[in-house]
């Protein structure tokens, strides 16, 4: 008799896409390469003298000093420009803990095998790990330092090579992927592009400067 023929899905199993195929080589690329490169992973790593100044960077780009920070700044700010900053600052960090915290809810990846948890101030969805929020938090604020504070060229430069080292640094301490802290950097790029779209300002929310 006949053979029956195979499920549709078995036939997707055995006959794979091209584009499956090489989505599977690039995650694969990725894990191996993510690895190889998580030198600060554990104090008996090729390079786990240098743990304690990665996790000094971890911390520099931690959403929580980032936060408090512009708060007190805005706080004790006494010009208008600088507040109308500051506030938009604010605002611009609190999108992007509310949408690295979304998609990292959706996407449910887990962190890299080798990393260690014990990481500053987390919270339930901290235990995923794309994207990268260090990255995304990174690429937004040097942007919106860039365009909105007058540095001079040294610093402009601090300011960049800032985002690549906390970027690497999320590598080297086995806390994200590399295809995460790409990401993360791609999305806190066009984020700030929203922040610029949605600006606030006196004239178009009165009400929310009237608190400062």
């Amino acid at each position: 008799s006949a053979a029956a023929p195979l499920p549709e899905e078995d036939c997707m199993k055995l006959n794979p896409s091209f584009l499956g195929i090489a989505l599977s080589s690039l995650l694969a690329i990725d894990l191996w390469a993510s690895k190889r490169l998580g030198v600060c992973a554990g104090e008996d790593s090729a390079w786990g003298s240098a743990r304690p100044l990665m996790k000094v960077i971890e911390v520099s780009g931690h959403g929580v000093p980032w936060l408090l920070g512009t708060f007190c700044g805005l706080c004790q700010s006494d010009s208008s420009a600088a507040r109308e900053v500051l506030l938009n600052l604010l605002f611009a960090l609190l999108l992007d803990l509310v949408l690295v915290a979304v998609v990292k809810g959706l996407v449910k990846r887990r962190r890299p095998t080798h990393n260690k948890m014990d990481m500053f101030i987390t919270i339930s969805v901290d235990k995923y790990s794309f994207p990268s929020g260090h990255a995304t938090r990174a690429a937004l604020v040097c942007r919106f330092v860039l365009r909105h504070l007058v540095l001079a060229v040294p610093l402009r430069v601090l300011v960049v090579l800032w985002v690549l080292i906390v970027s690497i640094s999320r590598v080297m301490l086995g806390r994200h992927n590399m295809t995460d802290v790409l990401f993360g950097l791609l999305l806190g790029y066009a984020l700030y592009s929203v922040v610029e779209y949605c600006w606030l300002s006196p004239l178009s929310t009165p009400a929310l400067f009237a608190l400062w």
